[in-house]
């Protein structure tokens, strides 16, 4: 019995214990801890640069690009580079038989050592007829017959000559080369083929001097000013690889798409390929404007709002502001109605907040593009900011 009234006190007292607990930690507790000040980051909004873009997906050409055909015809006798090489001016890209025409280049030089020993021959006839004529034992008919015969005889050498110019020049044709360095596309003819001059061999790219070609609307193209509007060429993490401003606008949108094609030339000087499709991003208007970080945004049903630092009875509080916000740019939505210049938004613990809430707001870190360098977790703190239920 004595066990039995000794642990029934010591339940009494635990029961009593609890109670008190209960007591301290009830609704006066709670409503002191809500009371006490949240710490957040604000930061002030100040005009900033906001760019009104568009991502299209564009193709690299080569400013330099032909299709080589031979001068002559014949069989390929060799090619002796491969598709996708790099090559230098001058260098060799395939070679047709020339077998036949330095056969018929070896029979016009021996006409010409014949004509050259003519010419010769009859420049000597020439002198002795002459100093014969000066000295009276020649008539003035077979001078001149003589002088007739040594001028036949050069114009028979110099046609000798010219013709084996033409030769040597037109030998040469049978060594195709690179107009200029490039890279040499595929070849659709093999050793073995007969060619002629209108037998397209391979293709020859130059990617030094690239032009970046991208199809915007009818309705944009009229925003695109040439020599001013950038066109920005990205990789795939959406970085900036280059930049050109816009050379030429197509006067007339592409018949099979309504779109007008856009084109902006560049120095290659980070690998691009002619052909190659990349993103690009085309510049339409820069400005200056207010800007808020995109995860200080919050939305309920279509109306945008962020928590601006307010003043009450209490205190600094946190108070619910609309905001009519324009593009993003970066991290960043334009304001275009509903918050002035130096309005202190809260940048984080965002989805921990309630309009009226007190606070105790420190200043938040932001860098060049007005977005937050420390805090904004949850699910404000990614681009583009979250959604939150109705409160």
């Amino acid at each position: 019995m004595r066990v039995v009234r000794t642990w029934g006190a010591g339940l009494v007292a635990l029961a009593l214990a609890g109670c008190k607990g209960s007591q301290e930690d009830g609704p006066q507790g709670g409503q002191a801890g809500a009371n006490r000040p949240m710490s957040v980051e604000v930061q002030a909004l100040e005009p900033g640069p906001v760019r009104d873009t568009s991502e299209y997906l564009a193709t690299l050409i080569s400013r330099r690009s032909i299709t080589v055909y031979p001068q002559v015809a014949g069989y390929v006798q060799e090619i002796p580079v491969r598709p996708g090489a790099q090559v230098k001016q001058g260098d060799v890209l395939l070679v047709v038989d020339p077998r036949r025409e330095r056969a018929g280049l070896r029979a016009t030089q021996a006409q010409q050592s014949s004509a050259v020993a003519q010419r010769e021959f009859a420049q000597s006839t020439r002198k002795r007829s002459e100093q014969l004529l000066k000295e009276g034992l020649l008539s003035r008919q077979d001078y001149d017959q003589a002088v007739a015969q040594a001028e036949q005889a050069e114009a028979s050498a110099r046609a000798v000559e010219a013709q084996l110019q033409s030769q040597e020049v037109q030998l040469g044709f049978y060594r195709v080369s690179a107009p200029f360095a490039g890279v040499v596309g595929n070849y659709p003819v093999k050793v073995g083929d007969y060619v002629t001059p209108q037998t397209p061999l391979t293709q020859l790219d130059q990617s030094r001097a690239l032009e970046v070609s991208v199809e915007v609307p009818v309705e944009r193209a009229r925003d695109i000013q040439t020599g001013t509007t950038p066109v920005e060429v990205l990789d795939a993490d959406g970085k900036v690889v280059v930049t050109a401003p816009v050379f030429f606008v197509a006067p007339t949108p592409t018949a099979a798409t309504q779109l007008v094609e856009v084109k902006a030339a560049f120095e290659n000087t980070m690998g691009l390929r002619a052909g190659q499709l990349v993103r690009s991003r085309v510049v339409y208007d820069t400005r200056d404007a207010l800007r808020v970080p995109t995860f200080a945004v919050t939305r309920i049903s279509s109306q945008s709002f962020v928590y601006v630092v307010g003043q009450a009875d209490g205190g600094t509080v946190a108070q619910r502001a609309p905001v009519n916000l324009g593009q993003v740019s970066g991290n960043a939505y334009e304001v275009t109605g509903g918050l002035d210049a130096g309005t202190r938004v809260v940048v984080s613990g965002i989805q921990l907040l309630r309009d009226g809430q007190p606070i105790q707001p420190t200043a938040a870190k932001a860098d060049a593009q007005g977005t937050q360098g420390v805090g904004g977790s949850g699910p404000q703190g990614t681009p583009g900011g979250g959604s939150t239920p109705e409160q």
